[in-house]
């Protein structure tokens, strides 16, 4: 896949954003792709006092950017604070579109380098990677082609997606059959398997304690086409096969993975979506300025955990920046 033509954004004219106090949003126009137009966009909201340095956050698949009282943390300890909402996903997705679609995680470049851009042309002149799930996958993955960027410093991964949370012959067989499919049939379907418990353990209208759309993060999943299978499966081989990093990275993750098919208050204190085991197992393959944190009784997106995990979460996280960054 060929490196994306960035498009030159200059004097970027920010709106203001769905989650008010002082969010703000940019739409970052994108190439054209084999379902027609498509943009990214990125969140913004800047710390109290002049700052150079900023956090780059990515959402994970069915996934977007709501959570406000992360952007703030990170304002009150300094950090201008960015998020994109991919293409195809959330203030990004547009109705001839397929949620979550795409056929390799390189076409994320184009908005990953066009934001990266923007934010140092903003004079920020320290910059760290965030992602969660997929994101952590994307960024990892980017970071790995890109050693020679001085666009970022550092890398924070919040359960990074690089295994399927399935069965060893499903993963060893099944995956690669349908990622080898993915490339002559990528618009075919078949369910996503996500279980519909992780968003009740999140929203406030069910179990959690967070608000958000759900449309742009439904709780049941929508079918993943055969594509994104592909793409998936493409870069967490590529995980599996010892990337080495130039810059400093934070993986984390919950200290166990819960398998319950009916609701229970066990998934307030484990990750629903992923094995833990199998996030702990590669990180350790990626060659570098590598440390690995587990979290007790985390969920999944261990920032959306409850109040005391979540306090411990962004210690671990403002510790390591201050040691590592």
């Amino acid at each position: 896949m060929q490196a994306p033509q960035l498009k030159e954004i200059s004097n970027p004219d920010y709106l203001p954003d769905v989650l008010g106090e002082g969010f703000s949003k940019l739409n970052l126009p994108l190439a054209s792709d084999y379902e027609g137009e498509a943009i990214a966009t990125l969140i913004r909201r800047k710390a109290e006092s002049n700052s150079s340095k900023a956090i780059l956050y990515i959402h994970g698949f069915n996934d977007y950017f709501f959570q406000s009282q992360m952007a703030k943390r990170f304002n009150l300890k300094g950090f201008n604070f960015y998020a994109l909402d991919l293409r195809k996903y959330g203030r990004s997705y547009l109705k001839h579109q397929k949620l979550n679609n795409v056929r390799s995680l390189l076409e994320y470049d184009e908005e990953i380098e066009t934001a990266l851009t923007i934010i140092k042309s903003e004079n920020n002149t320290q910059v760290i990677l965030k992602g969660h799930s997929n994101g952590g996958l994307i960024l990892t993955n980017y970071a790995e082609r890109h050693k020679n960027s001085t666009l970022f410093h550092g890398i924070i991964c919040n359960s990074p997606f690089y295994e399927f949370n399935l069965s060893f012959l499903e993963r060893e067989i099944g995956i690669p059959f349908l990622a080898f499919l993915g490339k002559y049939f990528p618009d075919r379907t078949i369910p996503s398997g996500f279980a519909k418990e992780y968003g009740y353990s999140l929203h406030k209208d069910k179990y959690g304690e967070w608000n958000y759309s759900t449309t742009w993060k439904p709780f049941e999943t929508p079918d993943i086409n055969l594509g994104f299978i592909r793409a998936i499966h493409t870069a967490q081989k590529n995980i599996q096969n010892s990337p080495s990093l130039h810059v400093p990275i934070l993986v984390m993750h919950s200290d166990k993975t819960i398998y319950e098919k009916k609701w229970s208050e066990k998934f307030t204190q484990a990750d629903a979506v992923l094995n833990v085991n199998h996030i702990r197992k590669y990180a350790q393959k990626i060659k570098g300025h590598l440390t690995v944190c587990e979290i007790e009784n985390g969920l999944h997106d261990l920032f959306l955990s409850k109040k005391k995990v979540r306090e411990e979460v962004y210690s671990k996280v403002f510790e390591w920046i201050e040691n590592n960054i």
